[in-house]
């Protein structure tokens, strides 16, 4: 088998497939599992032996690949096991240990004071906390941020490997509880970040022990000094100064969401990730250089990689770059003992080497993104252009000298006697001189151009080839990729190499890293240009709900179905390609135009409410498929400068995966109750990620946020519709009446108040809903004022304000009169919501109370006569009349399972 280490990779990842699925998963404990599992891959192993001995080598193979396969389920199996009984996570789980108040916390500096757009990070490996009187062990890593006052002391000097203690209320990460929303919490996890805190003030922080010196703490100083350094050649251009953080040292806290948006509309994301191309370029200039320091072939090999670890160790030992150096590893000490080293057995022995170390890689995008990408190149990209671009790549090196003719294919030798005829040609009307500069020149633009066709073809594979994962986990699908990468690619061999030049001149020739620092700038300033000139062409880049799974399975068994013809047919024209290539290409079209239904229950009403943290979102869904997206979330707090262009943004990572998780691309109408943050927040990424119809709002204020929303609405051609007490619609059957605002008043008001809020009422036959955004008490005696009984009675009512004491009052209440109260409110939230006084009230009245915070997700379905509730996490599912759903039958936990 030419390439053996494929197969045993496949066996295994297999096997690690299987030992992650849920029911495998559910009993990864049961010590009789784990043993039966090793006494199984000892039985294939030795079975394989055993049939090899005979010559019966085709059995032995596929033995062995189940021994392979059983070791992977293994490994997965193992590495599912609970955490440690100390770690913070599962002190907090347990509740033997509370995040309500603030905490001193005892640790070590993991790395450097990070500098961020805000002020200062720290990462802290965690040893203690005291609680309840006591200095308790524990384990695992926080995250601390610190945002200085104009007039706050500075914060004393720490170093990597300090002992410190910090005094702060620590939280968990924020985690929305939605159907494919982004998981922020399981992100963090992976880089050892269990909670987050915010230091309210410089001397909360403090060292109780010095670092020691070792390799670990020079490193960290370095990388800070290589950072700094950046920063001071690059100053006055801080847009570059923070790409080249992100390209050379893997550091993009200065990148912000701007820009980066830029680079995925452009499909050159991975520029701003050091990774295979940044790592690949690297070791390319390396064994470059030693060829041209004309250093023997095994010092060359030792060059390249005591340089290349040199470059991993200070980037940072991110798994991304772990991945692209072992990879590069492979390759140069590989070819040191082979010939022709076979680049995807190279990468299925990475990908081994990396599993079997860390079997839960397997689940991550980036891994898979990785390997996708080499399979791509080497799979597809690599045969192809084998049997078409590089036989005339190869011709026109030395294509002056006839003695080598023989040594090319005939296609390829009738190429150069042309090339060489055309050259004579030429010269014979010009003087000698010029033409055999003339013949230099066309066979220099030939090969150029030959480079270009690989270039452009590479890309292009790898646009097709990534385009499941990227529609599945970024939903979006950039048609201008393949012509940025033709730029970004070459300059990232250039920027990168000449980055590193730099930085090391400045360490010792500083007036050399100056004046390397001029074209250094220029260049990456041309690609942000590029990037962004190729970003504000709209329709280039779009967004799509991710793939059903059949699709991609399908896709990727056609692909590989592919590749293998490309290399086992010795006539490629002919047989299965031509078919094979427009099956591909068909799937992945339909993957990039995603022409599937979306996911909605006809004949009945339905209302979502979402969970975005302290905030509001809601996603209404007529009888007939119309739809309404009322508010988008937003940050309640966040860092004080460029908010909105560092903060989490919910409508991005929790509202959109939503509804692409449905299937939803297009949207009937957007509305914003009011202009408060944690509501309107979130709707530029709604307006940008979906075909809107109409977008409602109420009272015109004079916010910057709520103008800039009009004005995007404005460019996308959404018409803005101002909507006020006494206006109604109507969706096949569905009724919407808004009780609030009142009459427009004269003057725009200067700031966005609660009781601005659009308040909706909907009425599906003999069921209603009560949507009352964030109104509070005057509203809602106006309402009460303006309003009969019957118009206000709701069997579901959104409580108002994230369950503050200051709205829903009793006589709201009492007219209303729900059944069920939904809460959108966010866990552990600085405000105390929601209220103990609200609910008092609601137990009081017998209203169902449930809460984005403690259930997810709330999803309410109505047929006019029944009420059916489902939650993301768990909550009481019930199907009941209007008139009887306070006699409700005994709760069943069968809520959305989380995913």
């Amino acid at each position: 088998m030419r390439l053996p280490a494929i197969a045993i990779a496949a066996a295994f990842a297999c096997g690690i497939a299987v030992g992650l699925h849920p029911a495998a998963a559910r009993n990864a404990s049961c010590v009789f599992l784990l043993a039966s599992c090793f006494i199984t891959a000892v039985m294939f192993l030795s079975a394989g032996f055993v049939l090899a001995r005979f010559d019966h080598l085709v059995p032995a193979a596929v033995t062995s690949l189940l021994c392979w396969g059983t070791l992977g389920f293994l490994s997965a199996c193992v590495a599912e096991q609970p955490r440690h009984p100390n770690h913070i996570t599962t002190l907090v789980e347990d509740g033997r240990i509370r995040l309500q108040t603030p905490l001193r916390w005892h640790g070590r500096l993991r790395d450097e004071p990070a500098k961020l757009p805000w002020g200062a990070g720290y990462e802290i490996e965690l040893s203690g906390v005291d609680f309840e009187g006591e200095l308790r062990p524990i384990e695992g890593g926080m995250r601390v941020s610190f945002t200085p006052e104009l007039d706050s002391s500075p914060l004393s000097e720490l170093h990597t490997g300090d002992e410190v203690e910090v005094a702060a209320q620590a939280k968990r990460p924020q985690v929305f509880r939605d159907e494919g929303a982004f998981d922020r919490r399981a992100y963090l996890a992976q880089q050892n970040i269990d909670l987050l805190a915010t230091l309210r003030a410089p001397q909360l922080i403090k060292r109780t022990g010095s670092s020691p010196l070792t390799a670990a703490t020079l490193l960290a100083h370095a990388r800070a000094k290589l950072r700094k350094e950046v920063d001071d050649l690059c100053a006055g251009a801080p847009q570059v100064a923070s790409v080249l953080r992100a390209m050379l040292l893997g550091d993009r806290s200065f990148v912000d969401r701007a820009e980066s948006v830029n680079f995925q509309k452009t499909g050159a994301f991975h520029v701003l990730v050091v990774a295979g191309l940044h790592v690949g370029a690297i070791a390319f200039v390396l064994f470059w250089l030693g060829r041209r320091l004309r250093l023997p072939r095994v010092w060359t090999m030792v060059f390249t990689l005591l340089l290349l670890l040199g470059y991993v160790v200070v980037v940072e030992q991110r798994p991304p770059v772990l991945r692209a150096a072992l990879m590069a590893a492979i390759v140069v000490f590989g070819g040191f003992f082979f010939r022709r080293l076979e680049l995807l057995n190279s990468a299925a022995l990475a990908a081994l080497l990396l599993l079997i170390f860390k079997p839960l890689a397997l689940q991550d995008t980036s891994f898979q993104l990785t390997f996708l990408a080499i399979g791509c190149i080497a799979g597809l990209a690599a045969p192809w252009l084998e049997k078409t671009a590089q036989p005339y790549v190869r011709a026109v090196r030395g294509w002056r000298d006839v003695t080598r003719d023989a040594a090319h294919e005939s296609r390829a030798v009738q190429f150069r006697i042309d090339l060489r005829a055309a050259a004579n040609w030429i010269s014979r009307r010009m003087p000698r001189r010029v033409g055999n500069l003339a013949g230099s020149a066309i066979a220099g633009s030939l090969s150029l151009t030959f480079r270009i066709w690989e270039l452009l073809v590479i890309t292009l594979t790898l646009q097709v080839g990534m385009l499941p994962l990227m529609a599945r986990d970024f939903h979006r699908v950039s048609l201008s990729g393949p012509l940025v990468n033709l730029v970004a690619v070459p300059m990232i061999g250039v920027v990168v190499p000449l980055g590193f030049l730099t930085l090391a001149s400045g360490l010792m020739l500083p007036a050399t890293a100056k004046l390397l620092a001029k074209p250094l700038v220029w260049c990456t300033s041309l690609l942000i240009q590029v990037v962004g000139w190729f970003a504000h062409f709209p329709r280039w880049s779009y967004r799509i709900p991710g793939p059903p799974f059949w699709l991609v399975l399908s896709f990727f068994v056609v692909g590989v179905l592919l590749a293998c013809e490309l290399r086992l047919k010795h006539s490629w024209q002919k047989g299965l390609l031509p078919g094979l290539s427009l099956a591909w290409a068909l799937s992945a079209l339909t993957i990039a135009i995603y022409p599937f239904s979306p996911k909605w229950v006809k004949g009945r009403l339905e209302l979502s409410v979402l969970d975005v943290g302290q905030g509001d979102s809601l996603f209404v869904v007529s009888p007939g498929g119309k739809t309404l997206v009322i508010d988008g979330g937003g940050a309640f707090s966040g860092y004080p400068i460029r908010e909105e262009s560092f903060g989490i943004d919910p409508g991005e990572e929790a509202v959109s995966p939503y509804l692409w998780s449905r299937g939803f691309q297009k949207l009937d109408v957007v509305a914003l109750t009011h202009a408060h943050q944690d509501h309107l927040g979130g709707l530029t990424a709604i307006l940008e990620n979906f075909q809107v119809g109409r977008l409602w709002i109420g009272r015109e204020v004079a916010s910057p946020a709520l103008q800039r929303l009009e004005e995007l609405a404005r460019k996308r051609r959404i018409p803005v519709e101002h909507e006020l007490r006494g206006r109604a619609f109507e969706w096949d059957g569905v009724t919407g009446q808004f009780l609030w605002p009142g009459t427009a008043p004269e003057n725009v008001a200067t700031e966005a108040k609660n009781d601005d809020s659009l308040v909706l009422r909907l009425q599906y036959r003999h069921t209603t809903f009560m949507l009352p955004g964030d109104a509070e008490r005057p509203a809602e005696r106006q309402i009460l004022a303006e309003s009969n009984e019957d118009a206000l009675r709701s069997d579901v009512l959104k409580v108002g304000h994230h369950g503050g004491k200051n709205s829903t009052t009793l006589e709201f209440l009492a007219a209303v009169q729900p059944k069920v109260g939904i809460i959108s409110v966010g866990e552990a939230n600085p405000y105390g919501h929601p209220s103990p006084e609200l609910l008092q009230r609601l137990e009081s009245a017998g209203v169902r109370i449930l809460r984005t915070d403690r259930d997810g997700a709330v999803h309410v379905l109505s047929d006019g006569q029944t009420i059916e509730i489902t939650c993301y996490v768990a909550c009481s599912e019930a199907r009941e009349t209007p008139s009887s759903l306070q006699a409700q039958t005994p709760d069943r936990q069968q809520g959305r399972k989380k995913q």
